[in-house]
């Protein structure tokens, strides 16, 4: 990307959204062009701070770094999305994002904190522990004949017009194919990137 093409403004600034892999909008900060030379340069996410008047590397005192993927500007070029892998919460306040607040309404991106969660269960896997747990203890095989019968159940679930049933079963058979994707080291999100490159390949375009 070529700043020269970008339009900052009066005060050399251009305001940067970053999103995650997942979809979650994580934060909206500022940069100027040397704290975006540096953030294409170095491959982690520096702002220029309008309280500071200085650069600043984020969470380079926390550890919670913004690992940049790519950086696109909207159609005017006067703002920057930046898709960044998080390495933490991105909030000074700890949190996931600088929008959290109030329970957010369900959408896509949840399913990302949700399988950052199973990842969590997966590193403490104990035949003890929490169902989750247990099914990580016990492996590829046990984890792969849940999905078979979650997978049964929606069928059973389609023939029948409760659609409570129906949407209460498709989500087990999520779950439990997440919990399958993580257990194979692959996850929810390689799979999206596969239906993306067969679109891609089917159309010549992405959509």
């Amino acid at each position: 990307m070529n700043p020269d093409t970008l339009r900052f403004d009066s005060d050399g600034l251009i305001p940067g959204i970053v999103q995650d892999r997942a979809g979650l909008v994580r934060m909206v900060a500022w940069l100027n062009r040397e704290s975006l030379q540096l953030t294409l340069d170095t491959g982690f996410v520096t702002f220029w701070s309008r309280s500071r008047q200085s650069l600043w590397v984020k969470g380079e005192s926390s550890g919670n770094r913004l690992k940049l993927i790519q950086i696109r500007p909207d159609c005017d070029a006067d703002a920057l999305l930046i898709l960044a892998n998080p390495e933490g919460p991105s909030c000074h306040r700890g949190t996931e994002s600088c929008f959290d607040g109030a329970p957010w309404p369900a959408s896509l991106p949840w399913l990302g904190q949700l399988e950052a969660l199973l990842l969590s269960r997966k590193a403490e896997a104990d035949p003890a522990g929490s169902y989750t747990q247990k099914l990580f203890s016990q492996g590829v095989d046990r984890i792969a004949k849940k999905v078979v019968e979650e997978a049964g159940e929606v069928i059973l679930a389609a023939k029948n017009e409760d659609r409570e049933a129906f949407l209460g079963e498709a989500a087990d058979l999520l779950f439990h194919l997440d919990l399958l994707l993580l257990e194979k080291g692959a996850s929810l999100l390689e799979v999206v990137e596969v239906l993306h490159g067969r679109h891609a390949d089917r159309t010549g375009r992405t959509t």
